[in-house]
């Protein structure tokens, strides 16, 4: 028997208006997740955006307060730089860390740094002593030296840029040999009473053209009287000269020494060397027959005098 054309279709129909259904049933249960996971979304979306209010007022707050956390701290600063010049210019010594050099305001706009004995390094007005009075005692700065010293502490090149006069460079060198050890080559003679230390004019003369190659023993001769005389104005007159009388394979002759006095006032060298150095070979003590040819009084140690360009020291180069 043959099939119905029109139930066939209708058949079919209905099939594919089953699976229309089955098809809408999941999508419409798929739209009620993803509503469900809007909503969820929505909520947490809510949230944060009450957190971020939060933080935003937060943030509000500690911006205000950092903004008078500075405002605090830079006031305290202008005290603390006040307080810091105030003392400074009094004469304190201030520990390097605790102080900016470059915003501190003292008379003469300049700080001198310089190491105490405990390590420490500390800042104070360039001469100004600790009104403290404190134990620890202070190595020397640079500006507490005499001119003499200061020029002996430069190496050569140094030494040569400051001091364009030969013998103002000898008398520096001989300071050098006198207080440095490594130096070696040392013509200073220990002395006894009144004279710490001295050497003489022939010593110092072999001295000279041992340090300097191609000088000629006239020319020598005239560079020791150049030298003795920037020692004494380097030194500030603390070294003096003598002229002493003695006998040699029974000739009688008198020679120059320049001499570093006992009560001299060295700063930094509170006490005589403690270098062995060689007796004078008439065993005689190096003061006895001995005229003063240079008897300037010590200046006082306070001062602090200062190389200047061209070395202050006499003589030519």
């Amino acid at each position: 028997m043959a099939s119905d054309p029109a139930h066939d279709d209708l058949a079919a129909l209905r099939e594919h208006v089953a699976t229309l259904s089955e098809q809408v049933a999941a999508l419409t249960d798929r739209i009620d997740d993803l509503e469900s996971e809007c909503a969820r979304k929505d909520e947490r979306i809510a949230d944060l955006e009450s957190q971020l209010d939060e933080c935003e007022s937060r943030t509000t707050e500690t911006e205000r307060a950092a903004e008078a956390a500075l405002r605090k701290a830079d006031a305290n600063k202008d005290r603390v730089r006040e307080l810091q010049a105030r003392e400074l210019e009094k004469g304190a010594h201030l520990r390097t860390e605790t102080v900016d050099p470059h915003e501190v305001a003292v008379a003469g706009d300049r700080l001198e740094k310089l190491t105490k004995d405990d390590g420490e390094t500390y800042y104070r007005v360039p001469d100004s002593s600790d009104p403290l009075d404190r134990s620890d005692d202070v190595a020397l700065a640079h500006g507490d030296l005499l001119p003499i010293q200061q020029l002996a502490r430069m190496d050569a090149d140094m030494r040569r840029s400051t001091a364009n006069s030969l013998p103002t460079r000898l008398a520096a060198k001989l300071w050098q040999a006198r207080t440095d050890p490594a130096v070696g080559d040392d013509p200073w003679t220990e002395g006894c009473k009144s004279v710490d230390e001295y050497v003489t004019a022939s010593d110092l003369k072999h001295w000279i053209r041992r340090q300097e190659d191609g000088i000629s023993e006239t020319y020598a001769k005239k560079l020791v009287s150049r030298t003795i005389d920037a020692a004494l104005d380097l030194s500030k007159h603390r070294l003096a000269v003598r002229k002493r009388t003695q006998r040699k394979n029974g000739l009688e002759y008198t020679e120059r020494r320049l001499i570093l006095p006992a009560d001299a006032a060295i700063p930094g060298e509170t006490t005589t060397s403690t270098v062995t150095r060689p007796t004078d070979s008439s065993g005689t003590p190096p003061d006895s027959n001995e005229t003063t040819l240079d008897s300037s009084p010590p200046r006082d140690s306070s001062e602090s005098p200062r190389v200047t360009a061209d070395g202050s020291g006499p003589g030519d180069s």
